[in-house]
């Protein structure tokens, strides 16, 4: 069982409206997320189990607890973790901590979307093989993971102690040609 402050009282999200009328709820947990205060929890109410959720939460450094509730709707709640978040990698990342020290420092915390993507693949494409650079993002770059895959760069990261800043490592490829 986490160690939850009993002080703040979880944030709570019904998405249940937006997935009846069709609509994906990704965004608005993400906002919700971001609007968390530091320690505090969010109460997802869904209509289904939202097991993809979890692993995304679980990289921002939350735990959850799902049970079923009324009419098979759902009641997640998401607790912060005390330690701190995970770090996440590429499938191909081979010992992130033996890489080298980053030759390119970005903060694009001030930098709204695609804006720090394009920033941190423009940098990628510009190092050495085997060179790696740190940048500093507001949130969670999930779109960037598969594009650095892709052009066969590995990558990894996870959010600071606080929850706000997302923190990466890219390390360079092969040129692809």
């Amino acid at each position: 069982m986490p160690d939850v402050s009993t002080d703040i009282a979880p944030k709570v999200l019904d998405v249940r409206p937006i997935l009846r009328s069709g609509g994906e709820p990704f965004q608005a947990i993400m906002q919700a997320v971001q609007a968390l205060l530091p320690g505090q929890g969010l109460k997802l109410l869904a209509t289904f189990r939202p097991q993809p959720l979890f692993r995304v939460m679980a990289s921002r450094g939350f735990e959850h607890e799902a049970r079923e509730i009324e009419g098979g709707d759902w009641e997640v709640l998401f607790t912060p973790q005390k330690d701190a978040a995970p770090v996440e990698t590429s499938a191909d990342a081979d010992r992130p901590e033996t890489w080298p020290d980053p030759s390119l420092h970005l903060d694009l915390s001030d930098l709204d979307p695609p804006e720090p993507m394009v920033r941190i693949l423009a940098a990628a494409e510009a190092l050495e093989p085997g060179e790696v650079l740190f940048a500093l993002l507001s949130r969670e770059p999930l779109f960037l993971f598969p594009e650095l895959t892709k052009r066969g760069h590995q990558w990894a990261g996870n959010f600071d102690e606080t929850g706000s800043a997302y923190r990466i490592l890219v390390r360079a490829g092969q040129a692809k040609g």
